[in-house]
């Protein structure tokens, strides 16, 4: 999972494309590119006699120029990142800070994929994106772009609730200064935890509520099960930061009104 950080402080998790999908993306891409230029080629034979060398020579150019990066730059550009190759596999190609790929990108892309894909028949691109962690080809380098997934599953909402027994301790408790990623890794748990077997979903608990300790205050009553800690922890956690949502989106409504009378009025 790839961490990105906006502008706007929201953490985006992108999850970057292995090196099998790219390949075989990138391998449907050349076999329709190979297709096509036969059919071209084909149909160009069949007029050989009928055209001047000279402007033979140059169609056959102006096709291979065409397919190879023209047609790619085109393709990605307006696509915003895909290819038939990355359709078929649910890929998509970003920037490295998660936003989409424009012009310039497709082009460096394209410009490198001819030495990288076609004249050293993928060698290249496949030794560097064997060391890569994100599968980065050259031209990925160059641009600034590597690939995620664009097909996802979907992510059922996580079902927490506060244990009666923790009601009242869930009031009182002090959760401000808990870490974004253990809150994010307790929720992995919390989620996924039932297809663990029992002895590893309890170490895991013990563990995590471990290190949740350090950053909540009170603690619970000494014996409380530490999935049952955790539950709580991250229901109180997510109910405060609603709320704490709702009154900066009042306290903005209330100001734009504010704002709108004294425009009214003057």
């Amino acid at each position: 999972m790839s961490a990105i950080i906006t502008g706007e402080a929201v953490v985006l998790e992108l999850r970057p494309a292995s090196f099998a999908a790219r390949s075989v993306a990138t391998a449907i891409d050349v076999l329709a590119t190979v297709l096509v230029a036969f059919g071209l080629f084909f149909l160009l034979a069949s007029l050989d006699s009928a055209v001047d060398p000279t402007a033979m020579r140059a169609i056959i150019l102006s096709v291979v120029v065409g397919l190879l990066v023209i047609v790619p730059i085109t393709v990605e550009t307006l696509s915003r990142g895909k290819s038939l190759g990355k359709l078929v596999m649910g890929l998509r190609i970003v920037r490295d800070d998660g936003g989409s790929i424009r012009f310039r990108h497709a082009l460096v892309r394209a410009m490198l994929a001819v030495l990288e894909i076609y004249m050293t028949l993928g060698s290249v691109a496949c030794l560097v994106s064997l060391f890569n962690d994100k599968s980065k080809r050259l031209g990925d380098m160059l641009a600034g772009t590597y690939a995620i997934r664009d097909r996802a599953p979907k992510a059922t909402p996580l079902q927490v609730s506060v244990a009666p027994e923790l009601a009242q301790w869930a009031g009182l408790v002090d959760i401000g200064r808990l870490p974004d990623p253990l809150a994010r890794r307790i929720s992995v748990f919390l989620r996924q935890g039932s297809a663990m077997a029992g002895p590893s979903r309890f170490a895991m608990a013990v563990e995590l509520a471990g290190e949740a300790s350090a950053y909540v205050a009170p603690l619970p009553a000494p014996g409380t099960d530490p999935t049952v800690f955790l539950s709580a922890l991250i229901c109180e956690r997510r109910d405060r930061e609603h709320l704490r949502l709702s009154i900066g989106a009042d306290r903005a409504a209330s100001v734009r009104g504010q704002l709108a009378r004294h425009g009214v009025n003057s």
